[in-house]
């Protein structure tokens, strides 16, 4: 796909926010396979669409606060931290970038686009998650994460934060999301937002997205 001119009269893009997982990492077929059979377990029997549905792009404090007011057996202090091991090794074993990702970069750089992350994500597991996929030289120093604020997604202290130590205007950021959470949140943030359906998540849940629904990585260049 041949990178587009820039669009006359769309306003000028100072920042590229990318999401982690699901955008950047194909991590969200594994993950709530994972969470559905823990919480299974616990029992609280659910599917990985009902994980999909219920978590997509919020924050891990999130989850387990659900699965200690769902479950019916005690749930381990250890809980999210046996979540993390179980992705990794299942992660590890096929570490994949989503399609596109790398031209879009290479796109970005070409234009001296700036951009970034902005994830739920703790900054352990997107700096795995990352380092795996080969991508974190084209990230380090531009990684901002749900730690990093006092409220994770929906609300938009992440993307906020993000433009800040990026020295952007909100205005001026476009943000690709593939989570209902993330979307609101750019949109609280005063940000442009473009959903991602390139992966598990259904066009559908992302209809919200000031810049549309996208399903290769590479369309966000139309949008800049």
């Amino acid at each position: 796909m041949r990178p587009p001119a820039v669009t006359a009269g769309r306003a000028r893009t100072g920042l590229v926010v990318f999401d982690c997982d699901g955008v950047l990492v194909d991590t969200e077929t594994l993950g709530p396979r994972i969470v559905a059979e823990m919480t299974t377990e616990l029992g609280w029997p659910l599917a990985p669409d009902d994980v999909r549905r219920l978590f997509l792009g919020t924050p891990a404090s999130h989850l387990l606060a659900e699965v200690r007011a769902h479950a019916t057996a005690p749930v381990p202090d250890g809980f999210l931290a046996d979540y993390r091991a179980r992705l990794r090794t299942a992660f590890e074993a096929a570490p994949h970038t989503m399609p596109g990702v790398r031209e879009t970069l290479d796109a970005l750089e070409a234009r001296a686009v700036p951009y970034c992350v902005a994830s739920s994500g703790a900054h352990e597991r997107i700096h795995h998650s990352l380092t795996a996929t080969g991508l974190w030289e084209r990230f380090a120093g531009r990684v901002f994460s749900a730690d990093d604020v006092a409220h994770g997604k929906p609300e938009p202290d992440v993307f906020l934060h993000a433009a800040e130590k990026s020295g952007a205007v909100p205005g001026e950021c476009l943000v690709l999301e593939d989570s209902p959470a993330g979307v609101r949140a750019a949109l609280a943030a005063g940000m442009r937002v473009a959903g991602y359906a390139g992966g598990p998540t259904p066009a559908e849940w992302l209809r919200d997205a000031t810049e549309g629904v996208l399903t290769d990585v590479r369309e966000l260049l139309f949008r800049l």
